[in-house]
């Protein structure tokens, strides 16, 4: 391993309008981005860390810090997984290190990840919690979405009110729903006949984190995903029973290392596979596209969302979300 220059910095991220799901607000959002520099080659990884974990910028930035030495040492992906816990800090230098692998052997990062190849992915666009009728505008707005997933609140009446009028804006899309825990086990029985005459096809993270116990014996005929309940690779084993899909996102779990070996063993344990993500450019959309190829769904639209994305950038066509060579993770790559 030789020695890497490492260069870490924070960037704002600006959302083009707020958008709101349950309990949060976002209008801007930090993000790090890592940069490793062997002397002829660099990789570049982004994070926006884990908000509801109070894995900020900061927190994130202070434990690259603290681990300089050892990343600058020549760190490669297997020592970075017991050097640093999953979460955002790990998720860039992870990302950063995939990246430089490419631009090394010349070889693009799916098939160092032993994919066989790789194709434009149906992406979901996600819409706020809003105002029913403000919902269903946006539902018409995403007129080339063939995949919609709507933000919740856990007020059963508003959001019965929501689905519906999101439905019937959208009758022909893919449509899923996330209540990103705001709903409690006693609640939720009121939204599920709705989401079954919506012919909504996912409910995201009803329960809070923690509550994934309430789930036992709750018969949902509306697919259930993991969200909040399953940080990491450590978490898939108890979501059986339980949930019915897991949702991997790059800065739960520490990066693109682990979420494949996430999405493999979720395969294996016969649980339904998702790729979502946090607030992000291009750079960090890119890496998630990868794990995209294994996965049943795919949440990657961050950049949809944001004031101003990377150039060159990800690609946004006929509902699908496509990475070319120049954005990350290949030897086109600069």
């Amino acid at each position: 391993m030789s020695a890497l220059a490492l260069q870490v910095a924070v960037e704002k991220l600006k959302l083009a309008e707020p958008f709101h799901i349950s309990g949060y607000v976002f209008e801007a959002q930090d993000a790090v981005v890592v940069t490793l520099d062997d002397g002829t080659h660099r990789g570049r990884g982004e994070a926006s860390g884990v908000y509801y974990l109070g894995d900020n910028a900061p927190e994130m930035v202070a434990a690259i810090e603290a681990n300089r030495g050892a990343i600058e040492a020549g760190i490669d992906r297997a020592a970075l997984q017991a050097l640093l816990p999953p979460g955002g800090a790990r998720n860039a230098l992870d990302c950063a290190l995939w990246d430089l692998e490419a631009h090394r052997s010349g070889k693009e990062v799916w098939k160092l990840a032993g994919l066989d190849s790789v194709k434009p992915l149906v992406t979901t666009f996600t819409m706020g919690a809003d105002e029913p009728a403000k919902m269903a505008a946006g539902a018409r707005k995403f007129a080339q979405a063939k995949a919609l997933k709507m933000k919740l609140t856990g007020e059963p009446d508003l959001d019965i009110a929501r689905v519906r009028a999101v439905r019937e804006a959208r009758p022909e899309v893919w449509l899923g729903v996330d209540a990103n825990q705001g709903y409690a086990i006693g609640t939720l029985g009121e939204l599920i006949p709705t989401l079954v005459e919506a012919k909504v096809s996912l409910l995201e993270q009803p329960l809070q984190r923690g509550k994934e116990a309430d789930l036992d014996g709750f018969a949902s005929p509306v697919p259930i995903a993991a969200d909040e309940s399953a940080l990491c690779l450590a978490d898939v084993p108890g979501l059986i029973g339980r949930f019915n899909v897991v949702n991997i996102k790059l800065d739960k779990c520490g990066g693109l290392t682990e979420a494949l070996a996430i999405a493999r063993e979720a395969r294996r344990l016969g649980l339904g596979v998702m790729v979502g993500n946090m607030v992000g450019t291009s750079w960090a959309m890119a890496p998630a596209f990868v794990v995209g190829q294994l996965c049943d769904i795919v949440d990657l639209d961050g950049p949809v969302f944001l004031a101003q994305d990377r150039t060159p950038s990800l690609n946004y066509d006929d509902g699908h979300v496509w990475v070319g060579k120049e954005v990350w993770g290949s030897r086109a790559a600069t």
